[in-house]
């Protein structure tokens, strides 16, 4: 099967769309640039689509390896069964290219392997064909030194008769089937562990079938049973998969048949059961972890493309209470100013002398909005600061700060900051968050944001590939302003990478900004591929060229001023003019070919009507509700504000403003079925929200977001 029928099958997308995208990427295109600029060729696949066919390509690669060295190992061994040959050859399956090669793999001294050295092949054929003979008289003619008797030559045949009943590829198939469509999943507590396993109570005594076990609930088992507390179990109905064993093996009812019965108990107790379950498993546990990276990829994305309150003076602080208030002062840049610390809480409560110093600063390093970490001490912080009384109009946002500890001890940390210790790096990280999330959040692991769910369960290198496309894609997205990005988020432009990233902010270093997208070219090490790749994601403001600060791609301004030429209007008339692009839109439509056809021209059109527009909302400022401060205030039928802090398959997390994070379970988001809890709510979705059960000693919060109960 050539590669593109195979990915075609795999995504459904059409024929032409796949051969011109596979082109593509192996020719080095990224996928926001060919999502972007690509799009009369791939006819409009959007990044999903291009992701999923750049995955299928990637198995299609794996299963073609594979199967190369299966037919290399069988050539080595002299095996010219033709009809295996060509099912090898036609098959794009692993399972089943495993299952053909199976009878052929090099075998360990197993029982069965002794067996066929002894020359007990020979009568396991005889008893596997079921004559009417005496199995016992025919076993003495194949007696060995290892197998004295007829009874021990029997045995030894039985398990021979076992591996290939194991071998068959009709019967994994069917019993694949079964154990996937039809296996259950059973846990049982180890009892020597149980006082320490309290977390996984709800698999002491655990019986659900695989089919439709939630991914989180899986995960959480196999974690259990990874670490001790737990002993699980894959099976389907063993008494209907051994009675399709018998009929399909068994043929007579004699003396050879009974034998044979007895080796299909050993074949499925012995090797069909401990592989298949391995196998489905496997099955399983990848279909969870899809699940659960999805989750967390689309919380990494609302996260990135989180709202920003782009380039102010920003006051913020690190909240704490005994250690004290770490603050800084930045600039519209980001760049540290200032930084103290405060006492206004216990047991310093220090009120007026903070309230004078926090007063002080905002004047003297002309504050504009002020950013408080959401952790420990941070609503007692905001109310501080809210009781302050400043000489101007002043935004004091909430911002999540999971990960900024692990920021501040990190080596990009301290190469941003050599002088100042990881306080004051937190508290740095903590305000350029909220000047800029997407800029600030490209230098911590994502694994170390505080969202989605068992990350650290799952296929370690999916997840990685999984969210350094969510990172690229969100940073593609918004594009990156080339004159003040670092090194580290010019990292995740389209074509360039560390060390072009690097190579940039050097030459920028020497030289000063880049006046214009061309003289990138300029930049060491900096070919004509990267420039193709990188260049429309890249932002010069004020540039000669205002098509600089756009997403229209260098390659393209011919044509747009062969358009506004032939429109008879003037480049600096028609950016960011409705009227004038509506007169131009007539001009470029006919200078349309098949490279630049009706996509990319409508897309040029829309950047020249509101050229780099951001595609985030503005940031906005929440009040948490003022009566709540501890879970003690919480009561049943309470309505309270919160913030979305993280979304996993089972429901949502809210901060309510108090130490311990409410609950919307999934079937509490909505009045209607909810399957997966994203398509109904997000990250930093801010909320009103109804408690529906509160357990003080358990610190749990139940919540609802259901129109029905917000009604009342």
């Amino acid at each position: 099967m050539k590669k593109e029928n195979y990915i075609e099958n795999e995504t459904g997308i059409n024929p032409k769309s796949v051969k011109k995208t596979i082109e593509l990427l192996e020719e080095g295109a990224t996928i926001p640039f060919i999502a972007r600029y690509r799009k009369e060729q791939t006819d409009n696949l959007d990044e999903v689509q291009i992701l999923n066919i750049q995955n299928a390509l990637g198995r299609y690669a794996e299963i073609s390896k594979r199967k190369e060295y299966i037919l290399g190992v069988l050539q080595e061994k002299g095996v010219t069964d033709e009809e295996l040959l060509k099912k090898i050859n036609e098959s794009f399956d692993l399972n089943r290219l495993e299952d053909l090669y199976l009878p052929h793999k090099t075998k360990r001294k197993t029982k069965a392997e002794q067996a066929r050295t002894a020359g007990l092949t020979g009568l396991a054929k005889i008893i596997m064909k079921q004559d009417n003979g005496d199995p016992i008289a025919t076993a003495q003619r194949f007696k060995h030194k290892d197998y004295p008797t007829a009874e021990a030559a029997i045995e030894g045949a039985a398990f021979i008769m076992a591996d290939w009943m194991n071998e068959n590829e009709i019967v994994r198939e069917r019993m694949r089937a079964s154990f996937i469509e039809h296996g259950v999943l059973t846990a049982k507590v180890v009892k020597t562990k149980k006082d320490q396993a309290d977390k996984y109570r709800d698999f002491f005594d655990f019986s659900q079938r695989l089919k439709g076990c939630p991914s989180y609930r899986l995960l959480a088992a196999l974690r259990g049973n990874d670490e001790g507390f737990l002993r699980i179990k894959i099976e389907p109905n063993k008494e209907y998969a051994m009675s399709w064993l018998e009929r399909f093996f068994v043929k007579k009812t004699n003396a050879a048949s009974t034998i044979v019965q007895s080796a299909i108990k050993d074949a499925y107790k012995r090797l069909l059961q401990p592989a298949l379950e391995t196998e489905t498993k496997n099955y399983y546990k990848a279909l969870a972890d899809d699940q659960s990276i999805e989750t967390f990829s689309k919380n990494l994305e609302k996260l990135m493309l989180a709202a920003p309150v782009g380039s102010k003076r920003t006051l913020a602080i690190d909240p704490g209470f005994k250690s004290g208030c770490k603050v800084v002062c930045l600039d519209e840049n980001g760049d540290l100013l200032h930084n103290c610390n405060i006492y206004p809480h216990p047991p310093q409560k220090e009120i007026s002398k903070a309230s004078a110093k926090i007063f002080q600063l905002v004047q003297s390093y002309k504050i504009e909005v002020i950013a408080i970490g959401d952790g420990t001490a941070g609503r007692e912080t905001e109310a501080f600061i809210k009781r302050v009384h400043f000489d101007r109009d002043l935004s004091v946002f909430i911002v999540r700060e999971d990960g900024a500890s692990i920021y501040s001890a990190s080596k990009i940390a301290r190469e941003e900051f050599p002088s100042y210790d990881i306080t004051v790096r937190g508290a740095v990280s903590i305000g350029r968050r909220l000047m800029g999330p997407l800029a600030e959040l490209v230098k911590i692991d994502p694994k170390s944001l505080g969202i989605g769910q068992y990350q650290h369960d799952v296929n370690q290198s999916k997840l990685q590939n999984q969210l350094d496309h969510v990172v690229r894609m969100a940073v593609n997205k918004v594009g990156v302003n080339l004159n003040t990005a670092s090194k580290y988020l010019l990292a995740y432009v389209s074509g360039l990478g560390p060390k072009l990233a690097e190579n940039i902010v050097a030459y920028r270093t020497v030289n000063g900004p880049f006046d214009s997208r061309d003289s990138l070219k300029k930049v060491p090490r900096l070919g004509a591929n990267a420039f193709q790749q990188s260049a429309g994601f890249l932002r010069i403001r004020n540039a000669k060229n205002p098509l600089d600060n756009s997403a229209v791609h260098p390659e393209n301004y011919k044509l747009v001023r062969e358009g506004i030429r032939k429109a008879g209007l003037q480049l600096a008339d028609v950016i960011g003019q409705k009227d004038k692009v509506q007169i131009l839109k007539d001009e470029m439509q006919r200078l349309a070919t098949n490279e630049v056809g009706t996509y990319t021209l409508n897309d040029i059109l829309s950047e020249l009507e509101k050229p780099g527009i951001d595609p985030r909302k503005s940031a906005k400022t929440f009040q948490f509700s003022e009566q709540i401060k501890t879970i003690g205030d919480l009561n049943i039928g309470m309505k309270v504000n919160g913030i979305v802090t993280n979304v996993t398959d089972f429901g949502a997390f809210v901060n309510i403003g108090i130490k311990e994070n409410g609950l919307i379970h999934k079937t509490q988001l909505s009045d209607e079925f909810v399957s997966q809890p994203t398509d109904y709510i997000s990250i930093h979705d801010q909320v009103q929200v109804l408690v529906i059960s509160v357990d003080t000693d358990r610190k749990r919060i139940g919540l609802s977001l259901k129109k029905s109960d917000l009604a009342d």
